[in-house]
């Protein structure tokens, strides 16, 4: 006697059950992968005001300047003081100009920093590079201990090709410093929050030629 044939109803519901299964696990991935996909995207193209990370700096010095401001900020959990050494540096597009921020760790005890930065307008992230920053690696502070921290950065020459951002003539750099994350990772900023925004710019994202990336 042969078994009955199963219905076609629960063969179909089967193959259903193991495609939303499968849909579900894809999309768990994708989900871990977003965020730091987004980042390495934001870094890249200066999307969103995030700054970009440049070897070198550019060959030629434009004759239109810009007003550079600093803000500095601490988030919560860290006991620190975070302040720039100067509020504002006048550039020229193309000029290496090195700045400082002052850290204080004023808690009783060792603790270590990881800073998170933008620049405004968010235009501006395509064309705003850093060569070096302390922002790079994480900052571990004794109990009272201060210390000066960096930052070397330019300014895009081809900013000045850029129509909309004709009239823009101050830039806004700003750095919040959290507790270090227990892997050793930046904490994820409001800008890293939504990882899909990255998609529907990414056929419009032309980063400028000058920097070369890590």
């Amino acid at each position: 006697m042969t078994a009955p044939e199963t219905p076609p109803r629960h063969r179909n519901f089967g193959i259903t059950a193991a495609a939303l299964a499968v849909f579900v696990a894809a999309m768990v991935g994708m989900s871990f992968a977003a965020v730091p996909l987004y980042r390495a995207f934001c870094q890249a193209t200066g999307y969103n005001g995030t700054v970009r990370r440049a070897e070198v700096a550019p060959t030629t010095v434009s004759d239109r300047m810009v007003t550079v401001r600093f803000d500095a900020n601490v988030g919560n959990g860290l006991g620190w003081s975070f302040t720039p050494a100067q509020r504002s540096v006048r550039v020229k597009l193309g000029e290496v100009a090195t700045v400082k921020f002052v850290a204080e760790n004023r808690m009783p005890e060792t603790s270590t920093g990881s800073a998170v930065f933008n620049v405004s307008p968010d235009d501006v992230g395509a064309y705003f590079n850093k060569i070096a920053c302390f922002c790079f690696t994480q900052q571990t502070l004794k109990a009272n201990e201060s210390e000066e921290l960096p930052v070397s950065f330019f300014v895009d020459p081809a900013m000045a090709k850029n129509g909309e951002l004709a009239t823009t003539d101050t830039i806004t750099l700003s750095y919040t410093f959290y507790p270090a994350t227990p892997d050793g990772s930046a904490p994820q900023t409001s800008s890293e929050a939504k990882p899909a925004r990255a998609v529907a710019a990414v056929a419009a994202a032309e980063p400028p030629a000058a920097a070369k990336l890590q």
